[in-house]
């Protein structure tokens, strides 16, 4: 009787299966015969009440069925999905077509500027030193000769911290700390984060991005200064800001200013690079960008810095390099630079 019933179930499933006419017709036939709650599987429920011997032969007999109606299952699937796909004209994958790459990040713009700032220096001989972004009074200030009632080290302008430690506001400290463990003579940039009690607006904001440069040996001078800084920028901007293209006046010029930490010092404006100097808005008609301070690096800080300042003179400066990016890229909003727009961000 069992053998009968099997034999029944194969030739019924193999005449649906083979007849059925599309994906989804097929399907409920398998799940009518070949889900444990089909057809067979129902058979497979009822083997308890066979004895032991009658059992082992039908479940054996049931097996091999159930094999069989899923090949058969599966050669129609394969066939009308052959069927679906001729009759549509499409491939479901293509061997033969480029495979899709994913989506690649790259550097933040910031990133980008700090490098390429960090290659024109070191092709003139200068090393590249990291600092630390929070620090000491001494290393901050004291050591910069900035006087205890300086306004930059007030309460409303940095950020101080628990015993005694503030947050960076220069990366002025790592020319402090170099010179400490490197005798001149030398020539350092410092690159980093620095963070200063700024409101935020389009040229401001309380976590900003600057480069600082050192230069000591004997005998240093502006002139040294110029002629490097005069380099940086023309190598920086390309041919906008080639002092021969700009008339030959000279690609920047010094007008004098007042730091602690250098003595003489003076503002460093460029030749604006939009217009090479004969005005528009962007210098707001001047022909003139200011982008740094700078100075010779005044005795104190030297002695304080435990180089002799009777032997060693030299020079330093201080560059935004948010500002750097901005006039780069003639961008307005330094906002835009850390709002995480995709669409501003990717097109550098």
């Amino acid at each position: 009787m069992q053998d009968l019933d099997l034999e029944k179930i194969k030739v019924e499933a193999k005449g649906e299966i083979e007849n059925a006419g599309d994906l989804a017709g097929l399907v409920l036939i398998g799940k009518k015969y070949l889900d444990k709650d089909g057809v067979l599987g129902e058979f497979f429920k009822s083997l308890g009440k066979l004895s032991k011997e009658e059992r082992a032969e039908a479940g054996v007999k049931a097996n091999e069925i159930k094999q069989y109606l899923a090949a058969v299952f599966e050669a129609k699937s394969g066939e009308l999905e052959a069927k679906n796909i001729e009759q549509s004209g499409q491939n479901f994958f293509d061997t033969t077509l480029p495979g899709v790459a994913p989506a690649v990040g790259h550097l933040h713009p910031f990133t980008l500027i700090e490098r390429e700032i960090g290659e024109i220096f070191s092709g003139m001989g200068f090393e590249i030193a990291e600092s630390r972004e929070i620090e000491t009074e001494w290393y901050n200030f004291d050591a910069l000769n900035v006087p205890k009632d300086h306004p930059a080290r007030d309460e409303f302008d940095t950020l101080f911290m628990e015993g005694g430690l503030c947050l960076r506001p220069h990366t002025s400290p790592g020319q402090v700390r170099y010179m400490e463990n490197h005798q001149p003579p030398l020539r350092i940039i410092v690159p980093g984060r620095c963070f200063r009690r700024d409101a935020v607006d389009a040229s401001h904001m309380p976590n900003f991005y600057q480069v600082e440069g050192l230069m000591v040996d004997k005998g240093i001078s502006v002139a040294n200064f110029k002629a490097v800084i005069d380099e940086f920028f023309r190598r920086f901007f390309g041919g906008a800001a080639d002092s021969k293209k700009a008339g030959g006046g000279g690609n920047i010029r010094l007008r004098p200013s007042f730091f602690p930490f250098t003595e003489p010092s003076f503002e460093v404006d460029l030749r604006c690079v939009n217009c090479s100097g004969s005005g528009c808005s962007a210098c707001k008609g001047t022909g003139w960008m200011e982008v740094m301070g700078a100075g010779m690096v005044h005795p104190a800080v030297l002695k304080n810095s435990g180089v002799d300042p009777s032997r060693w003179q030299g020079f330093a400066f201080g560059i935004g390099m948010d500002r750097l990016a901005m006039i780069k890229h003639k961008i307005n909003d330094i906002r835009l630079f850390y709002g995480g727009n995709q669409r501003f961000l990717n097109q550098f």
